[in-house]
């Protein structure tokens, strides 16, 4: 048997349409609560001891929790090679600023604590802060300007061009949707925060879950609004848009409708489901946490987080990169993938190498599952971060 015709490509597609989603999703669930409780950092812990009890909830696991960035953009890379070279030239500044911000993490994590001086390690405190706080800004502010449509074209050779600037990236929407980015992965970090800690920075953190649960809804619901109103959405009107075709960006013809963004929801109602799981997740998550059951709390609060990425797939789908200066460029799951061939040889790897990510990522965190404390501290003062 032809291992690689026994799946065919339209489903392969949409397969890892779904497994892209996924790992965007792991990143945003695991590394979110990272930079949430880094962006939560000066606000929550006053005292230098304080400050490394927060830093030292996640100290054991931050660098592991990268990992699932640089997975997405390999499979992206692998799987939507065209998406790749034209996100990732478009949005180069973008790009930049997020690598040039998290670069403060790593630093900030090993040379905090290596000096005693309270200027030297309040200065690395707000390190910790901007390295979490902009890339999870504008991390959202990409994803509200795909939703806008990219200004980019091909040419007749396939090379795409990008005709937009830094700053055009800073649009209202934009900046919405990177709010809604900021305010939930500070909920998301909280109620972890919550679960590693006591006394004085547990009840500061109990705190902000209200405030950032209002903030998080209230800014997502504003998304939606806009998006259903007054927002141009993409729709395929003609051309070669075959699931079983190879990639050929130029072979449909797009037009922009105001709430296209919704067909998807009228037409497979079950879809809606998506953007309650948000509503649900979050809400049920702080409650509990405000009951003390932390660990469904964190479930609830990272099936949100899911939820946000999920609204987002949804309602773009099949549109993966859409275009707003040539609407026929714009980048769809079916002719935007890589060979058949490519997506099979990739799929098998994952089946074998995701469950072990897996396994070993939930091992590590039961290890490392128990509280922090300022004794813990104390007793580890060269140990701890």
């Amino acid at each position: 048997m032809d291992i690689v015709n026994f799946f065919d490509y339209a489903s392969l597609k949409f397969v890892w349409w779904l497994l892209i989603g996924f790992l965007i999703a792991g990143f945003a669930v695991m590394d979110g609560h990272d930079m949430g409780i880094c962006t939560l950092l000066p606000f929550v812990a006053k005292t230098d001891e304080e400050r490394r009890v927060v830093i030292n909830t996640i100290g054991a696991t931050w660098e592991g929790n990268q990992t699932w960035l640089i997975t997405g953009a390999g499979a992206i890379f692998a799987a939507w090679p065209i998406i790749y070279a034209t996100a990732f030239s478009g949005f180069y500044w973008a790009m930049l600023a997020v690598l040039w911000a998290m670069f403060f993490r790593p630093v900030g994590f090993k040379y905090r604590s290596l000096v005693k001086k309270p200027t030297w390690r309040k200065t690395w405190d707000w390190g910790l802060f901007v390295g979490s706080f902009v890339p999870a800004l504008l991390f959202g502010v990409a994803l509200g300007n795909v939703i806008q449509g990219v200004p980019f074209h091909f040419d007749d050779t396939m090379r795409s061009f990008y005709t937009g600037s830094f700053w055009a990236l800073l649009n209202p929407f934009a900046l919405l949707c990177g709010l809604v980015s900021v305010a939930m992965l500070v909920l998301h970090g909280a109620i972890f925060l919550m679960n590693k800690t006591e006394g004085v920075v547990y009840q500061r953190t109990r705190k902000v879950l209200l405030p950032a649960l209002i903030a998080t809804l209230v800014l997502f619901s504003i998304g939606g609004w806009w998006v259903a109103t007054g927002l141009d959405g993409y729709v395929v009107t003609a051309g070669t848009l075959s699931p079983d075709t190879l990639p050929n960006p130029l072979g449909k013809e797009v037009t922009r409708q105001t709430g296209a963004w919704l067909n998807n929801y009228q037409q497979y109602p079950l879809t809606m489901l998506v953007p309650l799981i948000t509503y649900a997740g979050f809400i049920i998550g702080t409650l509990l946490a405000r009951m003390d059951k932390m660990g469904a709390a964190f479930f609830f609060s990272a099936l949100g987080v899911i939820g946000v990425i999920g609204t987002f797939g949804v309602s773009l789908f099949p549109f993966i990169m859409p275009s707003s200066s040539d609407f026929r460029s714009s980048l769809t799951v079916w002719d935007a993938t890589s060979s058949h061939l490519t997506l099979v040889v990739m799929l098998f790897s994952t089946a074998i190498m995701m469950p072990i990510i897996l396994a070993y990522t939930s091992w590590a965190y039961k290890v490392m599952s128990g509280k922090v404390t300022v004794e813990d501290i104390r007793e580890n003062d060269h140990g701890a971060y």
